[in-house]
């Protein structure tokens, strides 16, 4: 009867083989019931509870099928634990498990027989393997841990209300009319020039001390009149800063020239400072040590202009964050390399910008490794300081691409109120390893999968290339369509609607507004080259502050129903209204080189014979239509030059006789009394030290002997002679 029921138990353990590992185990342990009639309860109880244990443990934890033989093998009845220890180290494991018989005080045929079978242990050993790549259980596997396809329906996440500290918007008076000027005044206010005049007469007057020349201070209306310049040679760009000032026939500019000498614009230009040297002395000597700072030179300005920023404009919900790169190749430590920017060189600059109208509301220059970091990442760090700002508010939704995205901290900014959305790296900690039910290699446009952490959400859609985001704002699939041009079989472009999925709709849309903001910046750039590193910054800065104005120009334009000019006639009015304001040079530039330069047409006279000692003849009268101006003389001409010479008397004494101021005082040049001069060096052969600006100059007076600069910069003849009572 023993034989029979073995024999029946073994044919449906042959039939069972090919089943699955779970129902042919269920099945055996229906067969043997332990504590039913006709069995030994007392040799099989061990091993029956054992059995029932199995049963009961997840299948993770479930030991390898050695232990199990161990375990039956057991004539002693223990834990399953003691017994696979005990039998590890047994000598007899050899021969126990090779044994295909049962024996004497062993257990029944069919356990023998059962855990023997070869198909049934290389399908636990298969899987086992299986669970092993894909690093999670078997129940996880059938639940939430897999890639899902764009049929399965997403969770609706609670939204968020956006509530910002402030109306968003310029934080203007909404029904003003502000002109150019007086937007960008919000930024270069009369704080910010009081501070560039202070320290730029500071730093000049050091540099100057062991230079011939001295050094001219610098006034408010100056610093208008440089940084109006700035402007104008964003939109007129040239080679060179002197080319601005060249008369010649291809260089005819005469605007340069009605706001600033050449030589006073790069005297202010030389000399640019934005801290105090004092203040940067004192931070030079504690270079090497945690308290030094690589910004020094630029701090003052670039917290106020920061600060500008933040004031005068409320961001919208979408707001985006990335990298802006500087150009300059100077010498400086914290210089930066950017391979996939179109600017490989310079300052790297971390920017917080509106995503519609490119606003750039905070930024901060990346000075290396500094500060105390977070242990995060450079990327976290950078996301972090960006918005900390008090009064940002909450609900806001930021864009940020692969190089700040990653779980963590998508995670801390929900706890903020601050939605994110962002392409991730695959190699980032906290993406999914989850390989059951992923893209293939080869799949059509269009393809989405998704898997959803919490309130992470992980999506790839594949278009020419696989795309994989995170956010934590969207669902996976919101019956978005895009339009694709596709080239057919024979040859013939058609469009194409694909299903993509909501977040990287929204992150094509959204990204873009610091590179809107470095769009506005490129089209009118200010940026000269320049050895010094922290003027590259000043001109940087100018550029912001004037995209920033004209952004809120265009806004302040939407609200009350106006037109919204263009950035070049922003520009140039701004340019106008600072050259009005600015100093005004002692000789204007010609407004038209095709007009006369004197409006009226003087009769020529006689050439009249002038004698030294007695003259009878009277002058002729200055026709009916000149009117005489009266100008006044200058004080500041040197102490050296109020002494006349005898020809300067006798220049006098006939200008007394004569009644016409100036008579007989006409310029000449050195080079008229030499001989076999080269014609190329006629304009600089024979020159002399002036006696009033103590530069070279060709030009003497014929009756004072004097020489004196007579150019389009420098008019010491007028300006000696009036001095001196000579002339008018």
């Amino acid at each position: 009867m023993l034989l029979s029921e073995s024999e029946d138990e073994l044919a449906e353990l042959s039939s069972d083989v090919d089943s699955d590992s779970e129902s042919s185990r269920s099945s055996l342990d229906q067969d043997y019931t332990p504590g039913a009639p006709g069995s030994d309860q007392d040799d099989f109880s061990d091993e029956d509870s054992s059995g029932e244990e199995w049963d009961c443990t997840p299948a993770k934890r479930r030991p390898s099928r050695r232990l199990y033989r161990a375990a039956y093998a057991s004539p002693a009845s223990s834990p399953l634990k003691s017994t696979s220890k005990k039998w590890e180290h047994s000598p007899r494991r050899k021969t126990s498990r090779c044994a295909t018989t049962p024996q004497k005080n062993n257990s029944s045929p069919i356990s023998s027989r059962r855990f023997s079978t070869p198909s049934r242990k290389s399908q636990s050993v298969k899987r086992q393997r299986e669970r092993q790549d894909v690093g999670t259980d078997e129940d996880e596997e059938d639940g939430e841990d897999r890639w899902r396809n764009i049929d399965e329906e997403d969770t609706e996440l609670p939204q968020l209300r956006f509530r910002p500290e402030r109306d968003v918007g310029p934080q203007l008076n909404r029904t003003a009319n502000y002109t150019p000027l007086e937007l960008f005044q919000l930024f270069f206010s009369t704080t910010v020039i009081d501070t560039l005049v202070k320290n730029t007469n500071a730093y000049g007057e050091k540099k100057c001390q062991s230079q011939k020349e001295s050094w001219v201070p610098v006034t408010t209306a100056d610093m208008y009149s440089f940084i109006c310049l700035v402007l104008y040679m964003g939109i007129v760009p040239l080679k060179t800063l002197k080319e601005f000032w060249r008369g010649s026939q291809l260089f005819s500019l005469p605007f340069p020239a009605s706001v600033m000498p050449c030589r006073r614009f790069l005297a202010i230009s030389r000399g640019l400072h934005m801290n105090d040297p004092a203040v940067e002395a004192a931070n030079d000597r504690k270079k090497g040590t945690m308290e030094f700072d690589r910004l020094c030179k630029i701090k003052p300005l670039y917290e106020q202009i920061l600060e500008a920023c933040q004031t005068f404009f409320h961001p919208y919900q979408h707001i985006s964050i990335d990298e802006r790169m500087v150009a300059s190749k100077a010498r400086f430590g914290f210089k930066q390399y950017s391979r996939n920017k179109p600017t490989k060189w310079g300052f790297k600059l971390f920017v917080l910008a509106d995503s519609i109208c490119g606003y750039t509301l905070n930024f901060f220059v990346y000075g290396g490794k500094d500060g105390q970091p977070t242990g995060k990442g450079i990327s976290y760090d950078a996301v972090m300081r960006l918005l900390k700002i008090p009064f940002l508010g909450k609900g806001y939704k930021l864009y940020v691409d692969n190089f700040y995205t990653s779980p963590t901290l998508f995670l801390d900014l929900l706890k903020k109120k601050v939605w994110a959305c962002g392409t991730i790296r695959s190699n980032v900690t906290g993406y999914p390893k989850v390989k059951k039910n992923n893209m293939p290699e080869k799949t059509p446009r269009g393809t989405i999968r998704w898997l959803r952490k919490g309130k992470l959400l992980f999506v790839k859609w594949y278009d020419t290339r696989e795309v994989t985001m995170c956010s934590t704002m969207h669902r996976a699939y919101s019956n978005d369509i895009a339009k694709r041009k596709v080239k057919s079989a024979d040859g013939q472009w058609t469009v194409k609607h694909v299903p993509i999925p909501g977040c990287i709709k929204d992150y094509n849309k959204h990204m873009g507004g610091v590179d809107l903001s470095d769009a506005l910046i490129g089209y009118y750039n200010v940026l000269h080259k320049t050895h010094r590193w922290y003027k590259t910054l000043f001109y940087h800065f100018i550029d912001i502050a004037t995209v920033n104005a004209f952004i809120l120009h265009k806004e302040m334009c939407k609200l009350q129903n106006k037109s919204v000019g263009t950035q070049k006639l922003f520009r140039e009015q701004l340019i106008l209204s600072l050259a009005q304001i600015g100093s005004t040079p002692r000789r204007s530039g010609p407004q038209n080189f095709m007009v006369s330069v004197f409006p009226f047409r003087v009769p020529p006279a006689s050439p009249l014979k002038v004698r030294p000692a007695s003259v009878s003849a009277v002058p002729p009268a200055p026709p009916s239509n000149v009117q005489l101006v009266s100008v006044p003389s200058y004080p500041e001409a040197s102490s050296g030059s109020t002494e006349l010479s005898n020809h300067a008397s006798n220049g006098t004494a006939l200008a007394a006789a004569f009644d016409v101021p100036g008579f007989g005082h006409l310029p000449s040049y050195f080079v008229e009394q030499m001989s076999n001069v080269a014609s190329r060096d006629r304009a600089t052969a024979g020159r002399r030290a002036c006696v009033v600006c103590k530069r070279k100059s060709p030009v003497y007076c014929s009756t004072c002997h004097k020489t004196l600069c007579l150019t389009s910069l420098r008019n010491c003849y007028s300006k000696w002679h009036r001095s001196n009572n000579i002339c008018i």
